[in-house]
């Protein structure tokens, strides 16, 4: 009897692991390529995003499941908003993460939940309730307390104000993000993978002329010729972070159907906490108590608006399931019996007038007038 939820927890657990262990490789051989080559993040994350549609198209051969979509242009002007705010944020998701320390990441984007309520409001012109906006309230607190200017921080590892207005924007964007999401799915069939490859696709097309303006390309070709760069960081993290960049949409994808709301939320604090040390253990990033003290209220702040958002889906489906069972109830409910005509009575308007005894149970399907005998047979003759 104990097997099935083992086997339950072991699933959840695996895919939970699987969705951190990617997300913490994408961030630190991103930094780890970005400290190598900071002159080409464009072309950096142009090559991961022909690497992610290149292993769309393997996972389209290998297993009839996954269904890519055909180049329609109808198709393709319908999403040009929400495949331009993807690759906006994601340009200034990568320059802000080249600008700033690893562990410092989260704080720098630490405004992401807060712009994610407020682009929802506005979207849906609707107003929070007030447990979610103390919930953004003490996040954004926590975002200050991290970026506010500190004497045992020094001068260079300080973050500059151009970083700070990076994660700002990568922030935003990702809010837009997260709306435009719902309203472009059925354009793509409600397929999330058709909308991964229409992202990504789209994101390169996008992104290919900016790279060439950038002038990434030839300043690669003098980076080859330098003997004092070694372009194994950059070919190799090209590469890892283009798989696990498929990865990590996959395993999106499994935690919406295997974890709940309250796992995500702990994977994401022990995500957040593991990414800090390793940030102070492999870049030997500065911790100091203003900035783990933010990290802390952040997480705190997010964990409240998730538990917030548990709830009421608790509560949602408690009163959806109830309104089920009445219905139920009053369909299976036997229904009551037409009197006969010999169960019926007459029943004197007179009397119900005067507010007499008014019949109940069996009695209460009754004629409240009827046809004398001597009117009926007179009429009968």
């Amino acid at each position: 009897m104990a097997s099935p939820p083992n086997a339950s927890n072991l699933k959840v657990a695996a895919v939970v692991g699987f969705y951190m262990s990617a997300a913490l490789v994408m961030v630190f051989v991103n930094k780890a390529v970005l400290n190598s080559s900071p002159d080409l993040p464009l072309l950096f994350l142009f090559i991961q995003l022909l690497i992610a549609v290149a292993l769309l198209h393997v996972s389209a051969l290998a297993s009839t499941k996954v269904q890519l979509p055909k180049l329609d242009l109808i198709v393709a002007k319908k999403l040009i908003p929400v495949v331009s705010i993807n690759i906006i944020g994601l340009v200034f998701n990568t320059l802000c993460l080249r600008d700033v320390e690893a562990s410092f990441f989260q704080i720098a984007r630490g405004l992401q939940l807060p712009l994610t309520i407020l682009v929802s409001s506005v979207n849906t012109r609707s107003t929070p309730s007030r447990k979610v906006i103390t919930a953004a309230v003490i996040v954004t607190c926590g975002f200050f307390l991290g970026v506010a200017p500190s004497k045992s921080v020094p001068v260079m590892a300080a973050p500059s104000l151009i970083s700070l207005f990076y994660g700002f924007l990568s922030s935003l964007f990702i809010a837009f993000h997260a709306v435009l999401i719902k309203s472009s799915l059925p354009h793509c069939n409600n397929s999330t993978i058709e909308l991964a490859w229409w992202t990504n696709v789209g994101s390169a097309v996008m992104l290919f002329p900016f790279v060439i303006l950038n002038g990434e390309p030839w300043r690669l070709q003098e980076l080859i010729q330098s003997s004092e760069w070694t372009g194994n960081v950059f070919m190799w993290g090209c590469v890892v972070t283009g798989v696990f960049g498929f990865l990590l949409c996959v395993a999106g994808l499994l935690s919406i159907k295997v974890t709940s709301p309250i796992t995500h939320m702990f994977s994401s604090a022990a995500r957040s906490v593991l990414q800090t040390i390793l940030g102070v253990w492999i870049f030997n990033d500065l911790l100091t108590v203003n900035r783990a003290s933010s990290i802390l209220v952040i997480l705190g702040g997010t964990m409240y608006v998730i538990s917030i958002t548990r709830l009421s889906i608790f509560r949602a489906q408690t009163i959806l399931n109830r309104f089920y069972t009445w219905v139920k109830s009053t369909e299976s409910a036997p229904r009551p019996a037409i009197p006969s005509q010999s169960q019926r009575q007459d029943v004197d308007l007179e009397t119900l007038e005067r507010g007499d005894r008014v019949p109940k149970d069996d009695e209460e399907s009754v004629v409240l007038w009827q046809i004398p005998e001597k009117e009926e047979k007179a009429s009968s003759s």
